[in-house]
């Protein structure tokens, strides 16, 4: 056999050997896709099976051993919990709170404090209309003795302001006395302090209640808001209030002079003129309304 045969030979023995390893390689790649077991996963399952076998000899089947590994990663997973406070014990709500809103609130607040108003309002009235008991406007007033008023007369030329009293005091000339008794007979405090030489008026004006100055050049008393005019003694020469000046009763004990302003007397009617004083000089305030 010549060389060329054996070569040819082998050749193909070669070809032979190449395609039975290549339909073998085929087969193992084709059932590893068709599911066969890898050999990693082939070793861990011997290693399973060695383990499950061993748990058996224990007395344990496979479920209870799963059963058993879930229980035991469930402990370890779940976090342990202290146990609830006991319950509180239970207190009904008070009835009057139960519902209570912010708007009732307001609501509330806003008439307390309107009644509070109210209140405050109702004793300043009160206040206002009953006398006070103690010193001041509203009592009697100690004014001083009288040879210190008549003084004070003089020297204020002929008007003096008593502010506690709220008072002009003037002098009453005594020869006017027998007029005085017949026009204030009827006031016995009033005409008291004009037999004492004085004379009590309420600086308020009849008219609409301004308070009343003296003009020491007419020396009478001239009220600034409407014009009305009175002598000296209080009683009116023009303008438009409806009377004289209102006056207060007069006491004089152990030569002290004092003046009850508790009691408010009418002043002298319209046409009242006892001392006949006529206006001394030119008038503060121009006439309103005439001389009366």
């Amino acid at each position: 056999m010549s060389s060329g045969a054996i070569i040819a030979i082998a050749i193909a023995v070669l070809v032979v050997l190449a395609v039975l390893v290549f339909v073998t390689a085929a087969r193992r790649h084709d059932g590893q896709a068709a599911g066969a077991l890898s050999r990693e996963t082939r070793r861990r399952d011997r290693k399973a099976r060695a383990a499950s076998a061993e748990h058996e000899e224990e007395g344990l089947t496979g479920r209870a051993f799963e059963e058993t590994a879930l229980a035991t990663r469930s402990k370890e997973l779940v976090p342990v919990v202290d146990a609830p406070p006991p319950p509180a014990v239970y207190t009904p709500p008070d009835a009057d709170t139960v519902g209570y809103t912010r708007r009732a609130f307001f609501n509330r607040s806003i008439v307390a404090m309107m009644g509070v108003s109210l209140a405050s309002f109702g004793g300043a009235c009160l206040a206002f209309l009953y006398p006070r008991k103690g010193g001041g406007f509203g009592s009697v007033v100690t004014v001083g003795k009288i040879d210190d008023i008549i003084k004070a007369i003089r020297d204020s030329k002929g008007f003096y302001y008593v502010p506690d009293a709220r008072t002009w005091i003037t002098a009453y000339p005594p020869e006017n006395l027998p007029k005085a008794a017949q026009a204030y007979g009827k006031q016995p405090p009033v005409l008291a302090g004009m037999k004492a030489g004085i004379n009590a008026l309420y600086q308020k004006c009849p008219h609409l209640g301004c308070r009343v100055p003296n003009c020491e050049t007419s020396q009478w008393f001239e009220c600034p808001c409407h014009g009305s005019q009175y002598n000296r003694v209080g009683e009116k020469k023009g303008g438009p209030a409806p009377r004289g000046m209102d006056r207060f009763g007069v006491t004089v004990t152990n030569g002290v002079v004092s003046v009850d302003t508790s009691n408010v007397f009418i002043g002298p009617p319209i046409g009242t003129n006892t001392t006949g004083q006529e206006a001394e000089g030119p008038h503060c305030i121009a006439t309103v309304g005439g001389h009366a």
